[in-house]
């Protein structure tokens, strides 16, 4: 398959074995649950361009089956060349095949040396599942750091190297983790941040998310991690509210929400016509949400894009 290179678009390569979960990941991003049913592996590679904070991010999902992979190795112009980001899935579940995965990833850091790019490596250790913490906790976070090391002793350190444990039952450690490896490329990050910070502390707000249509975080502010623990728990159910309004024919409005004692305000954040909206979601101690001082924050958030 030929892919004609996006101009200015970042490229992010998903790579790993097959079955490691990598389409899962970005269908999950996607809100799109119903596919990963009845998901079938992934056919050679598969590239999806979106735009992240205005910036053209080229998403390649490499197929991950044996012969695909010897494919990739022998034309690593084609399918490695120019990887800004490099991240790579591994099945933690799957023990059986953990050697062979960590074969592959060395072949993969062989042709970005030959290539002489070093792009950050992230790993997801994936399949970290919320009930296998619940039942073997001190068995599955040995294995995570035992994978862990074998990792670190094949990256070579001119590498930046980094790891996160996510799962697709967790749709908040894939948000969070993907999120911070697209922030890393966005220079405006931190202005985002403290703008966040500075709103919060004057109009009494606990907490703030922005987020994109694929349900990646543009920016956040928590209080503290008890606030932080509540809007994770809580952010699955407001994506999943606005799909079911995007679906139909009501108009979209704001939503605001009593729930568990504190106030949630959920809305869009518009912009001209040709660029998705972004979403703003609030947490505070009750729904006391001022219109005014949420319109003057968005004019500020938008001159800051």
């Amino acid at each position: 398959m030929e892919f004609t290179e996006e101009i200015d678009a970042s490229k992010i390569l998903f790579t790993g074995l097959d079955s490691a979960g990598k389409t899962s990941i970005i269908l999950a991003l996607q809100r799109e649950f119903a596919q990963i049913a009845t998901l079938k592996p992934t056919r050679q590679a598969q590239r999806k361009i979106f735009e992240y904070l205005g910036r053209k991010i080229a998403e390649w999902d490499l197929g991950g089956q044996a012969r695909y992979r010897i494919s990739y190795l022998k034309s690593p112009t084609k399918y490695f060349d120019k990887t800004a980001v490099c991240i790579y899935v591994i099945d933690i579940q799957d023990d059986a095949r953990l050697n062979e995965s960590l074969s592959y990833l060395k072949d993969v850091i062989t042709q970005f040396k030959k290539l002489e790019i070093t792009p950050p490596i992230y790993i997801f250790l994936h399949k970290y599942d919320p009930t296998l913490k619940k039942v073997a906790p001190t068995e599955i976070a040995k294995k995570v750091n035992d994978i862990k090391d074998q990792v670190a002793s094949i990256i070579p350190s001119e590498f930046k190297l980094e790891f996160f444990t996510t799962s697709i039952y967790d749709l908040w450690s894939v948000m969070t983790s993907f999120s911070k490896i697209l922030l890393a490329l966005f220079p405006k990050s931190e202005l985002i941040d403290s703008s966040l910070k500075e709103f919060a502390q004057k109009n009494d707000i606990k907490a703030i998310l922005v987020l994109d249509d694929n349900s990646l975080i543009i920016g956040e502010y928590f209080e503290n991690e008890q606030v932080r623990s509540i809007l994770e728990q809580s952010t699955p159910y407001f994506l999943t509210l606005n799909d079911s309004f995007s679906n139909s024919d009501l108009p979209k409005k704001k939503m605001i929400i009593e729930r568990a004692g504190m106030g949630f305000y959920f809305n869009e954040i518009t912009f001209e016509e040709g660029r998705k909206p972004l979403y703003l979601l609030l947490m505070r101690n009750d729904t006391n949400f001022e219109d005014k001082n949420i319109d003057v924050f968005i004019k500020i958030f938008k001159q800051i894009l």
